[in-house]
């Protein structure tokens, strides 16, 4: 999937996806969501978080 289309279908920007991806920025807790629906997966398998 492109990152356009990854944006698009949970209506964020394409520069948004960018930076979700880099780690430069965490999504809001419902992009989260969508995301993780769009691929078939649960939250914890698309996005892990480790304490530093």
């Amino acid at each position: 999937m492109s990152q356009a289309l990854l944006a698009k279908t949970i209506g964020v920007t394409r520069q948004t996806i960018i930076a979700i991806e880099k780690g430069h920025y965490s999504p809001s807790l419902e992009s989260a969501f969508r995301i993780s629906r769009v691929f078939g997966a649960q939250l914890e398998q698309v996005f892990g978080w480790e304490e530093t």
